[in-house]
């Protein structure tokens, strides 16, 4: 399943919080597509994704949004 999340008008903390929500739902395989644009966020998210051990790649759509597209391996 995909989920798509777009939190660029959210500000710190809601995306990471609303992220995790969906991430607790999320089975193998499945990927969540968010875009953040909040400064916090920006550092934040992809930070506590890489401590929980989970795969992301991040792109930048403009000079103020990021799209994370993350996956559930396990």
């Amino acid at each position: 399943m995909i989920y798509q999340y777009n939190a660029v008008k959210d500000k710190c903390p809601l995306p990471l919080v609303k992220m995790r929500v969906l991430l607790n739902k999320m089975v193998k395989n499945d990927i969540c597509i968010m875009q953040i644009s909040d400064a916090g966020s920006i550092a934040d998210i992809p930070n506590y994704l890489t401590k929980k051990g989970y795969h992301f790649s991040q792109k930048k759509l403009s000079d103020s949004v990021v799209e994370l597209q993350i996956k559930q391996v396990s």
